[in-house]
């Protein structure tokens, strides 16, 4: 699944952004608040906003401080998957339980230096996990490799039945990296200048999916 980020688009033209890529799985919505993360990018008037817009699925990916007091909201306006930092959560369980109730899916994100495992156990609550490729915050950034295993530690605890959900990266995915980041497990995939940054957009959506398509079946 492709996941283009509208982190990448113009974002007075965020409609237009998103009917430029309406073939992609998700749409991906990065929430930023200036204290969790540098940025500050978007809140939940414009995601709103963004529902009554297109059809695609919001991907609403919250990098904020305390994420189990607004996390709900996000749900209830109609993102189909919210997901929360486990670094900034104080109870994830509950928030995940809490975004469920709500309607929408719910993941956990870890940052690139926050390892996997003391967390497989309550990623059984979640599910998406959303592993970032690169220190959040901003977009464009170079692919950190190093934290591939991470993805195959999910997709090995996956394929043995541990756990049911989608494995998620997130950040400088593009054509010189999905590859990699299919064949360690990950079966969603965020990319922002990649498809943002291209003369067609849709095009790049497709060419990205067929991309992760055969490394998967390798």
């Amino acid at each position: 699944m492709i996941a283009p980020s509208i982190l990448s688009a113009d974002f007075a033209r965020l409609a237009d952004a998103a009917d430029s890529v309406t073939g992609a799985d998700w749409l991906h919505v990065d929430v930023m608040d200036g204290h969790f993360v540098p940025n500050l990018t978007i809140g939940l008037p414009v995601v709103k906003s963004l529902r009554a817009a297109t059809e695609l699925p919001l991907d609403c990916h919250l990098m904020i401080e305390d994420p189990d007091r607004w996390a709900p909201g996000y749900a209830e306006a109609g993102a189909a998957n919210v997901t929360i930092h486990v670094e900034a959560a104080k109870d994830a369980v509950q928030s995940a339980r809490a975004i469920r109730s709500a309607g929408a899916l719910a993941g956990l994100s870890v940052k690139p230096g926050t390892p996997l495992e003391p967390y497989l156990e309550i990623l059984r609550e979640f599910d998406t996990l959303l592993v970032m490729t690169v220190e959040p915050g901003f977009g464009g950034q170079e692919f950190i490799a190093e934290v591939l295993p991470k993805v195959r530690l999910a997709r090995d605890e996956v394929r043995a039945g541990h756990l049911r959900l989608y494995v998620e990266v997130d950040g400088g995915i593009a054509p010189d990296t999905i590859e990699a980041a299919a064949e360690a497990g990950a079966d969603v995939f965020v990319a922002g200048s990649a498809v943002f940054g291209a003369a067609d957009p849709a095009r790049a959506v497709e060419a990205l999916r067929k991309q992760a398509r055969a490394s998967m079946s390798v």
